[in-house]
């Protein structure tokens, strides 16, 4: 009798471990935002400066937990902060920041840098407003698969895997100190992440003057393997209120080993953001012109359902290509007499009303893949990042 009340009993349990485990098991299997609703390996950490370890039970202390230290004050001109350090592996799943907004040329002048494991080359070098898909130091509105910004409220959502450590530092390169550093970095730890992981990138250009006849690079010198997810691209349009057009210029995409001519060639500028026949402020999920004022141009384009994938190295351009609705060369007299005269213009080549322009062209691009960094070329120091930002 008692080995048959044993036998029920052990029966029960393994019929209920059963039901639990493939609880669990349906629970992972389904997923909501990539990710599974319940998950017994990955716990859920955050960063603020009440927190800055992202310790279990250990945030908003300060002041008995009534908001005592809600950010990091007093970032004076040249220093550096570094706001997260976290023991992997693990992913970020969402970053927000913010910071006062006093100007264009005081927030291009923040510039963030990230890395991953033990590098000491950042994987992500960026001005502040740049990285979260703001050209020209202007804060505009946005909604987008990766990237939000509301009002002076930064967002980021792609996920940024590390395997070791993750060290995120914000430096103030600009004249005026930063009163206060808002941020709240939201991760997990436990996920799998191993030497074949691709990992997150972002790296910020900016040319004032671009070369007649060649293409203004977005992206290059990348070895590894991994994904294109995009970029944020911004134009300071010298040729603005001579009614021109700037967006002829075709997005080429030059794929493991490719020389003169690209794998991927696009239509047009306005084309790649998913427009056409020119271009307005408009956000959409993969694509968007956050701002279209004035001279100030800023658009973003992210590759996610069209992915781009390179197993060896990867280089993004964009051509300089313009039109002005005439098959005729421009009178050097009329409206674009003084660009013809600096040499920003030239039609030879070209028909149907193109030309061929010189441009000041920034861009941040995004990107996935596997270590080690390779040091980007040198950042543009703070003249070139300022000039002509507060026309």
């Amino acid at each position: 009798m008692e080995l048959k009340k044993n036998l029920r009993f052990l029966l029960f349990a393994s019929i209920s471990i059963l039901i639990l485990t493939g609880c669990n098991k349906a629970s992972e299997e389904i997923l909501l935002g990539g990710l599974p609703l319940y998950s017994s390996t990955l716990k859920s950490r955050a960063i603020t400066e009440e927190n800055k370890t992202g310790a279990k039970g250990q945030g908003g202390q300060e002041l008995g937990g009534r908001k005592g230290a809600a950010c990091f004050l007093h970032l004076m001109p040249g220093e550096s902060y570094t706001f997260a350090e976290i023991e992997g592996p693990g992913v970020i799943r969402h970053i927000w920041m913010t910071i006062q907004d006093e100007g264009p040329v005081k927030m291009r002048n923040m510039i963030l840098r990230f890395y991953w494991d033990e590098q000491t080359t950042p994987s992500i070098e960026a001005p502040i407003t740049d990285f979260f898909g703001n050209s020209h130091g202007r804060l505009s509105s946005f909604d987008s698969e990766f990237l939000t910004v509301e009002r002076s409220g930064l967002n980021c959502y792609f996920p940024m895997p590390f395997m070791k450590k993750a060290r995120l530092v914000v430096h103030n390169e600009s004249d005026t100190e930063v009163l206060r550093f808002f941020y709240q970095l939201d991760y997990t730890i436990g996920d799998e992440v191993s030497a074949e992981t691709p990992y997150f990138h972002s790296q910020f250009r900016r040319v004032l003057n671009t070369t007649m006849y060649e293409d203004y690079v977005i992206l290059d010198g990348v070895e590894g393997k991994g994904r294109f997810m995009g970029a944020s691209i911004g134009i300071v349009d010298r040729f603005h209120g001579k009614n021109v057009w700037w967006g002829e210029g075709e997005v080429k995409m030059y794929i493991d080993g490719d020389t003169d001519f690209p794998t991927i060639c696009g239509t047009g500028s306005e084309d790649y953001v998913g427009s056409a026949w020119g271009l307005q402020e408009f956000n959409a999920r993969y694509f968007g012109a956050p701002l279209i004022k004035d001279q100030y141009i800023s658009y973003y384009r992210f590759h996610v359902l069209d992915p781009v994938y390179f197993s060896k190295d990867i280089k993004v351009s964009i051509q300089q290509i313009g039109n002005d609705g005439s098959p005729d060369h421009a009178d050097p007299d009329g409206p674009l007499g003084e660009l013809i005269a600096r040499g920003w213009y030239k039609k030879d080549r070209l028909g149907g009303g193109n030309f061929e322009r010189v441009d000041d062209y920034c861009s941040t691009a995004y990107w996935y893949q596997t270590l080690p960094t390779k040091p980007f070329p040198l950042f543009p120091d703070k003249q070139t990042r300022s000039k002509d930002l507060n026309n």
